[in-house]
């Protein structure tokens, strides 16, 4: 790992942050219980959400940087139920407080204490830019549920977008439900400008795709789309412009990336 790596995730970590306060610092409590973009959820449930994933993540940070076990699962309960029990103001103003606080403390590790962070878990030993992917990801795409309850035209921030694409793999294996059919399907992305595979059976995998290969179907769109797409908020509403061919195209892979 590179520290640069690091600190391009802390600086978009620091803009996703950023971006929401922008938009939510001013609503009242009838905007904080508007429904974001999934439906389940108003603007001031995300903002409860990423709060509670803030103290969490600062756990997970301290595990790491002195050399404990990640907490179980059980310590997180009484975060989630102080984070629950909030009025709508309160998830917005502690949302504020408790981010600003998550992104200064990695904001504050020196390039010696970034090189040598190492953590395990969920099955993965990650350094300091494979935890902070997580935490961009999940926050980046949660602004966009804001944002875009607010503004139908926004889009996830240009600077995730660049770091979270190559490690969509992950992603799609995690949340990537499977429909009982076996079919592949090239994406070709610009923004940044990738050349991929959706192959889907028994799991669900993105993988660079291969020269001379053999595809089910081809889609091409915006990397920003299909970042959308794997975390499934690709409907048809909120699509940008794309192209496809073949048997199998964007209508497939929307129904094995229902969101999560």
């Amino acid at each position: 790992m590179t520290t640069e790596n690091a600190h391009a995730h802390i600086a978009a970590l620091r803009s996703a942050r950023e971006r929401i306060a922008s938009l939510v610092t001013d609503l009242d409590a009838a905007a904080m219980q508007a429904p974001s973009y999934d439906s389940e959820w108003s603007i001031g449930r995300v903002l409860s959400h990423l709060g509670s994933q803030a103290e969490i993540f600062e756990l997970f940070l301290e595990a790491g940087l002195h050399e404990h076990d990640v907490p179980e699962s059980g310590a997180f309960h009484p975060i989630w139920d102080v984070w629950n029990a909030k009025s709508p103001e309160a998830w917005r103003d502690d949302f504020l407080t408790a981010s600003e606080a998550e992104v200064a403390k990695y904001e504050s590790l020196d390039d010696a204490t970034i090189e040598a962070f190492q953590i395990s878990m969920f099955g993965m030993d990650l350094d300091l830019a494979g935890l902070l992917r997580m935490r961009v990801g999940e926050q980046a795409v949660h602004a966009w549920d804001v944002a875009v309850a607010l503004d139908p035209t926004a889009t996830v921030a240009a600077d995730a977008v660049d770091l979270l694409v190559d490690g969509l793999g992950a992603t799609a294996a995690r949340g990537g439900k499977p429909q009982g059919e076996t079919f592949r399907v090239r994406v070709g992305t610009t923004a940044p400008q990738r050349d991929l595979v959706v192959s889907v059976g028994e799991s669900v995998t993105v993988e660079v795709a291969e020269a001379d290969d053999a595809y089910d179907g081809s889609v091409d769109l915006p990397a920003e789309a299909f970042l959308r797409l794997v975390y499934g908020r690709l409907d048809p509403d909120h699509t940008a412009e794309f192209t496809e061919s073949g048997t199998r195209g964007l209508a497939d892979l929307r129904a094995v990336f229902p969101g999560f």
